[in-house]
């Protein structure tokens, strides 16, 4: 059975789905949902997530959003035995503390904090500074955590990884350097983006494409001041 994905590319949540999907030998059926035409508030896709929100899930009739849960419930489902998301009750605590912290904290700072850029056509030194803090606060804790592991989650990938990976590519996105002086999590980071066989295949392209689009929209923001 083909698992529908309604997704968007350059989202960072649904790549991560992506990616734990291909490591995990998921076949999903990827169904591209155009934000800009609104299509996420149509009938057909309310009737399948009222939230209108992506990635999104149909596995055989259940459907399922927010890519944290979605990760979870296919490694669960189609692969029980993975090490991706360990079976063991203290290891699979870790992947989800560090799951959750990445929703709360990471993805969200850095988000919050770098969105001024596409929507005001601010730059880099305009942005908020307690917002950078926060960010700051979390890749001290990350790059400390992995002086003394080879992942974040321990000494084998995990889901964590590629959520964690994922969400802070959004910085890639904005060409904004937010790793480069935490030596551990750069080093993890170019690590994964090497060895990982589906990592290009996945983010090239939309990471690319976001880029442009954000600095278009940036561009058009300055010259409207």
């Amino acid at each position: 059975m083909v698992i529908d994905l309604y997704f968007v590319g350059p989202s960072p949540p649904c790549r991560a789905v992506m990616m734990a999907a291909k490591h995990l030998n998921i076949e999903l059926n990827p169904n591209f949902v155009d934000l800009m035409k609104g299509e996420q508030k149509e009938e057909w896709f309310l009737k399948l997530n009222p939230q209108h929100c992506l990635p999104t899930i149909c596995d055989n009739g259940y459907v399922l959003w927010e890519s944290r849960a979605i990760m979870t419930y296919l490694a669960n489902k189609y692969a029980p035995n993975s090490s991706l998301y360990p079976s063991d009750p203290e290891k699979r605590a870790v992947v989800d503390r560090i799951l959750q912290w990445d929703l709360g904290t990471i993805y969200r700072n850095i988000g919050e904090f770098l969105a001024p850029i596409m929507r005001d056509g601010k730059n880099a030194n305009d942005l908020d500074p307690e917002k950078g803090k926060r960010i700051k606060e979390a890749l001290q804790i990350l790059n400390d955590s992995l002086a003394v592991q080879r992942f974040v989650a321990g000494n084998e990938i995990t889901l964590a990884d590629l959520s964690v990976l994922a969400s802070l590519s959004l910085a890639e996105v904005f060409d904004y350097d937010m790793i480069s002086t935490y030596d551990n999590v750069k080093e993890w980071s170019d690590r994964l983006k090497r060895d990982l066989p589906y990592y290009e295949e996945i983010n090239k392209e939309p990471i690319t494409l976001f880029k442009a689009y954000v600095k278009s929209r940036a561009d058009q923001n300055t010259n409207s001041q």
